[in-house]
């Protein structure tokens, strides 16, 4: 009524159109938009002919418009408060240069569209649709059942005339069902979406997309009950919950966001393939050149199933804290038992009447004296906290055996001495030590005496500097992780685009802000056993400080030179580790990898570090060499991940310092620091090859270090040749495969050597090892899953994705942190452990590789 009424003001008189704009309130507002679609659509004073018609559904109606009439279909359809069904409005109409409005006006909304319609893709490229099919908003209604009516106004500016095909029908399975598949077809002009309804007792829900057609691209969207609904191409991303999707999406929708209790889930293919990684159209020769966009049909299925509940939450965090809670309980059983065992070892000492004097090795009975070496036998089974626990036996037997006493005048300075500020550089100020330590060093066979000559109390504070700097770093390094981290989940919080953050949406469990707290919760291990190493390592310190105190001849003399600042770095560090990585997992993309990387690079590098220091504490690296090499490992794996995507000149440049560094480092291993890096190293390369190579073909002096440095320079040069061949996009992985390929060669090479020396693995050590290897089988078996990339666009990450496999909360990606986090302990074990044989051994007979 309202706009025939608008119509007869307007031509009341033949004047021209009656000034209708000045009718207050709605009618003038109506009037206004039926000038514009209608009245206004031919040359001022031109009369245009405006025809109603009762429309009914699933009838297909075939007209034709011009710019001289405008047809008015009418439906009505009843409206139940319990059920809702959704109203399909399709259209087909020829391409042509002036296109038809449809204008669909509804009680509460109004949609409008042309046909044929032009969406825009990347760089503003055209392209035309002649079919649309439009959903209407479904506004709730408060009454039982209710009538409602609604219009389909049709008009076009085209002086000829343009067929048309318009069919409304109603939409089966508008509302759908829990754990129900429902099948459709969408394109980019023909979006669906469908009302889902939350059931008693089901607060979080997932809503799972799939199709077996990885193109077209599509986006899936979760909405509020409102009108009107977002559901093209260029706008579904104003409101709501989206994401790109080839063949798989998923959305975790939880109760509390959704006030009326219901959203709609709108599936949108797009345009263009770029967003997911699809083909890059030719750009257009002219700006209006219209495109055509083929055949975008896409056959989807959608089904919302039930979430976990709270009850499966409190499960998974039980079990993670269970898990290494138990290691806390293992270790304790574990310091128990030896300290029993070494309480009975210290009555037998106490009360040798059962014994021969030979059997006691006591001076004042036995006509042999007892050697030290006899009590390594005494370490054979030893555990965790084996060489503080034999330190403290052979320490209490120290009276009775009285070539192991040593006088306050033989140590030289007292425990509170030692504690003063001691610099480096004193132990350089005798006068020999320049002269010496080269003679020394040249030696074919080199103990560990021979590289422990600087004083204790020096070494012991440059180590301890490994510790304080590494927590500097933490903290330092920690807090704008942080405070990025969060910023991220805001803003994935905010603008609902879950492209932003990789994760496996098909496992992520919400809480609170959080977005996937299981993949948080996972890395949990990391702190807890972190924590726990740093316990075992103090434990021993206190140990062997005691012992000092006590001036045992085992402490002072015999074993590898303990020195605990490393090992309190490497806890240090995986307690960062689980840190970071929870902090990267809070919003997992290509821009923040370098977060759960950082701590691993450090890692690798303390431990070889610590495998080197144990033979060679005097020429170990100084912390702040140590941690400047590590600071350009970590600039370099920024750098790759910003620039080294298929850039030849940054793979060129890095496979180059790659090389040098490994030549210096071998120099450095081989000589043992006996080589300067100044203008006349080239000279004295030269001068080396033609004296032993050419001049007398001599062979290395030292075999087997140039066995070890020739196989890391095989394999750093064969690292090398394929970063520059392949150029992976996760280079920040690749560099970390380059430092743990050396550490495990330093780590083989070692036990090798360890065994050729004579020397063997205690049984708790050599349990540990291969504990540690199995663990880290597994580990990797979980990590090679694959569950997302960012090395791919977020669509075809999700591809990937996989359902929880463990307690219906965790999946393969946690239980690689779980299974790491374990054998990242079991291999500090390993190091803490495996020269316990050699704490009664002394130092003289130690050889050094």
């Amino acid at each position: 009524m309202v706009l025939r009424s608008c119509w007869k003001s307007r031509h009341k008189n033949s004047g021209g159109p009656a000034p209708c704009w000045i009718r207050p309130g709605l009618v003038a507002v109506l009037c206004l938009c039926v000038i514009q679609i209608g009245c206004g659509s031919g040359a001022v004073g031109e009369t245009k002919n405006v025809v109603q018609k009762d429309a009914e559904f699933d009838v297909t109606y075939n007209d034709t418009v011009t710019s001289e009439n405008q047809t008015i279909y009418a439906f009505n359809h009843t409206v139940s408060r319990n059920k809702t069904e959704g109203v399909r409005v399709s259209v087909l109409s020829q391409l042509s240069e002036s296109p038809i409005l449809f204008v669909v006006r509804q009680k509460q909304a109004v949609l409008s569209f042309q046909v044929p319609l032009i969406l825009r893709g990347l760089y503003q490229r055209k392209y035309p649709y002649n079919h649309v099919a439009r959903t209407l908003c479904q506004p709730p209604t408060r009454a039982a059942s209710e009538t409602q009516y609604f219009f389909v106004d049709v008009s076009t500016l085209s002086t000829q005339g343009t067929n048309y095909q318009l069919r409304v029908s109603r939409v089966e399975s508008f509302t759908l069902q829990t754990n129900k598949k429902f099948t459709f077809t969408a394109s980019p002009s023909q979006p669906q979406y469908f009302k889902y309804v939350f059931p008693d007792g089901v607060d979080t829900v997932i809503v799972k997309v799939n199709s077996d057609m990885n193109f077209p691209c599509s986006v899936m969207s979760i909405q509020d009950i409102q009108c009107p609904v977002y559901d093209l191409d260029n706008n579904v991303a104003f409101i709501g919950m989206y994401q790109t999707m080839t063949k798989k999406g998923a959305i975790t929708v939880q109760r509390k966001d959704f006030p009326s209790n219901s959203f709609y889930v709108v599936v949108v293919v797009k345009t263009e393939d770029e967003a997911c990684g699809g083909p890059l159209r030719f750009y257009p020769l002219r700006p209006d050149e219209l495109i055509d966009a083929g055949n975008r049909s896409k056959v989807l299925d959608v089904m919302v199933s039930p979430a976990i509940n709270s009850e499966v939450y409190v499960m998974g965090m039980l079990f993670c804290l269970g898990i290494f809670l138990s290691f806390y309980l293992l270790t304790l059983l574990v310091a128990c038992l030896e300290n029993k065992r070494m309480s009975k070892k210290r009555e037998l000492f106490q009360n040798p009447a059962d014994m021969s004097p030979a059997e006691t090795g006591n001076p004042a009975t036995s006509k042999t004296p007892a050697s030290p070496y006899e009590y390594g036998s005494f370490a054979d089974n030893g555990s965790t906290l084996s060489s503080e626990a034999i330190t403290d036996s052979a320490t209490s037997t120290d009276n009775n055996y009285g070539y192991m006493e040593r006088s306050l005048d033989s140590v030289g300075r007292s425990r509170q001495e030692s504690l003063s500020s001691v610099e480096e550089d004193d132990y350089d100020t005798l006068d020999d030590i320049d002269s010496d330590k080269n003679i020394v060093r040249t030696k074919k066979y080199l103990c560990v005496s021979d590289l422990a000559r600087k004083d204790k109390r020096v070494l012991s504070k440059k180590y301890q500097i490994y510790f304080w700097n590494i927590a500097t770093i933490a903290v330092f390094y920690a807090l704008p992780v942080i405070q990025l981290v969060i910023t991220y989940q805001t803003v994935v919080n905010v603008t609902g685009n879950q492209d932003i953050c990789y994760y496996n949406f098909l496992c992520a469990h919400p809480l609170g802000a959080l977005s996937a707290f299981n993949n948080i919760l996972s890395n949990l291990g990391y702190v807890l056993l972190g924590l726990l190493f740093l316990l075992i390592v103090l434990k021993r310190d206190i140990v062997h400080n005691r012992a000092l105190v006590r001036n045992s001849l085992n402490a002072l003399e015999c074993g590898i030179p303990k020195h605990f600042g490393l090992f309190y770095a490497m806890g240090t560090a995986l307690m960062m580790e689980g840190l970071l990585s929870a902090c990267y997992h809070v919003c997992p993309n290509y821009t923040n990898f370098q977060f759960d990387t950082s701590f691993m690079y450090m890692i690798a590098g303390l431990c070889m570090l610590k495998l080197y220091q144990k033979r060679h504490p005097d020429i170990n690296a100084s912390a702040y060499t140590a941690y400047a090499c590590l600071a350009m490992v970590i600039f370099f794996s920024v750098l790759g991940v910003v620039f080294g995507k298929g850039n030849a000149a940054f793979w060129i440049v890095f496979s180059v310092i790659h090389i040098l560094a490994t030549l210096l480092l071998s120099i450095q291993l081989y000589y043992m620091g006996r080589w300067r890096l100044d203008s006349g190293i080239l000279r004295r390369m030269v001068y080396i090859v033609y004296t032993d190579c050419i001049r007398q073909c001599s062979g290395p002096m030292y075999i087997d270090r140039m066995v070890l440095l020739v196989m890391g320079n095989i394999v750093n040069w064969s690292l090398a040749a394929y970063g520059l061949i392949e150029r992976p996009n996760d280079f920040a992985s690749y560099l970390l495969a380059i430092a743990i390929c050396n550490l495990l060669l330093y780590f083989a090479f070692y036990i090798i050597m360890k065994l050729r020396s004579g020397e063997r693995i205690q049984c708790l050590a050599l349990v540990y090892i291969l504990f540690t290897a199995v663990v880290w089988g597994f580990a990797l078996y979980f990590f090679f899953q694959g569950l997302s990339t960012w090395q791919k666009t977020p669509a075809e990450s999700r591809e990937h994705n996989r359902d929880c496999i463990l307690l219906s909360f965790f999946d393969d990606h946690d239980i690689w942190h779980f299974l790491s986090s374990i054998a990242m302990f079991g291999s500090f074990l390993v190091l803490l452990t495996m020269d316990d044989d050699l704490d009664t051994v002394q130092r003289d007979k130690i050889y050094v590789f």
